[in-house]
């Protein structure tokens, strides 16, 4: 999956990437499109999902919710975050919630010959140790660092590669009501996603994710009185 704020060259690392094998089409019941093509690297084909430009997966709109639904449910074996380098501190929002759902993630800094224009210089290597996922830069117009971002790709897939992404961490509260929700969402959701980005979202309470939820896993944590008994609970405390 390619994410990434609109703006950033994401769709022209796409068509870079995969050229003329792409088609488009909406996520199901969404008029938002996607558009869906193939490349190949060293002897392994892959499919890429050029998702909508958005700003964040907290589904405040359309788009976002078609990206946060293809992360839960969409059956993506790894992401690519694409970054503006003129302003990544911005971008980075984005990346840092990519990285609660989908650990197999690479971070593409696109755009770096209009940072040096602009006189800024991005420390790639720095930006992946803090991050704790790999960190490519790339030129996508002038299909420069493609191959290595390809490289870094194969090794988050194949395993070469052991991302082990930064846990944003929340206030204590928080965490503490985080802490009692996740052993009880773990054996529910039995790795189909991550326990500690459920609970952040049932505490929430974002309907939308709780109607995809019902229906994706047959599951609906608003009927299962366990869970719905704790996340009252926790919010009770939150408040």
């Amino acid at each position: 999956a390619l994410a990434g704020n609109p703006n950033v060259g994401k769709s022209t690392l796409f068509n870079a990437l995969t050229g003329l094998r792409q088609h488009t089409g909406n996520w199901p019941g969404k008029t938002v499109s996607t558009a869906r093509g193939r490349c190949r690297h060293h002897g392994r084909d892959y499919v890429l999902v050029d998702l909508p430009g958005t700003y964040s997966l907290m589904a405040r709109s359309a788009e976002e919710e078609v990206a946060r639904d293809f992360f839960c449910f969409g059956g993506a074996e790894g992401a690519v975050v694409v970054c503006d380098a003129t302003c990544l501190e911005r971008n980075l929002n984005l990346a840092l919630q990519v990285l609660e759902l989908q650990s197999r993630t690479v971070v593409c800094v696109n755009l770096l010959d209009e940072a040096e224009r602009k006189g800024i210089r991005v420390d790639l290597a720095e930006l992946s140790r803090r991050l704790g996922v790999p960190v490519v830069g790339t030129s996508a117009g002038r299909e420069e660092g493609l191959e290595e971002l390809l490289d870094q790709v194969e090794g988050v897939l194949d395993g070469r590669e052991s991302p082990k992404p930064l846990t944003v961490r929340y206030p204590p509260p928080v965490e503490f009501a985080v802490a009692s929700l996740t052993p009880l969402l773990g054996r529910r959701l039995k790795d189909r996603l991550p326990a500690r980005w459920t609970a952040l979202r049932l505490l929430e309470g974002e309907e939308s994710l709780l109607d995809a939820l019902a229906a994706a896993l047959n599951w609906d944590p608003r009927r299962d009185a366990l869970v719905a008994a704790a996340v009252a609970e926790a919010r009770t405390e939150l408040a």
